[in-house]
């Protein structure tokens, strides 16, 4: 059984949806799953849309927040943010900084490791937002898992990109369509079967 730890950053939904199909797709696939949030690192933060802010932040409260332990326990790890002028949110780079205990001891490396997000547009940042939190990953020494171009559903219309699920918000919270949700679900199961083989291959 492979452990999995979804992590994310949301601030109206779309994200913790996409995170949602993840940890799903990760039970169904027979894994031990833990889905964990990134607190706001302010009371009050600037959104867009306040109410679609206090909607999620009721819906997600009782959803556990992420810890180092999470990481280490895992053998595969999904991170999700949404994309924020074309990088990951502050919120969750706060998060990963405090990771280089973990990091500089090696209890992160060859962990199988991929991401995913939401942007409020088309081209909007999506991939400079996956490729950025690829570097986080690389400092870890994780194995990273793109989706690539490897199943029918990446080709479906409002997916696109072999880096990692992504979805295009278009600022409309809940704005998630069925395909970029089975694009996280492949994603998931991809992650998964490397971080298995990772793992058959260590015990060999």
């Amino acid at each position: 059984m492979t452990n999995v730890t979804v992590i994310f950053y949301s601030s109206t939904g779309n994200v913790f949806r996409l995170a949602e199909a993840a940890a799903d797709a990760a039970v169904k696939a027979g894994a031990d799953v833990r889905l964990r949030r990134i607190p706001e690192l302010v009371a009050e933060p600037t959104v867009t849309d306040r109410d679609a802010w206090l909607r999620h932040t009721e819906a997600t409260r009782d959803v556990p927040e992420a810890t180092l332990d999470d990481l280490d326990w895992a053998g595969a790890i999904l991170v999700g943010t949404p994309v924020r002028f074309g990088l990951p949110a502050p919120q969750l780079m706060h998060f990963l900084d405090t990771t280089a205990p973990l990091s500089i001891g090696g209890r992160l490396a060859g962990k199988a490791v991929g991401a995913f997000t939401s942007g409020s547009a088309p081209h909007g940042g999506q991939v400079s937002t996956i490729l950025a939190l690829h570097n986080t990953f690389c400092h870890w020494g994780a194995v990273i898992v793109p989706t690539g171009s490897t199943d029918p559903v990446l080709f479906r219309p409002t997916n696109g990109n072999p880096y990692g699920a992504s979805n295009v918000s278009r600022n409309q919270p809940g704005n998630v369509t069925d395909d970029n949700l089975a694009a996280v679900e492949f994603q998931t199961r991809r992650t998964i079967a490397v971080a298995a083989a990772l793992a058959a291959g260590t015990d060999g």
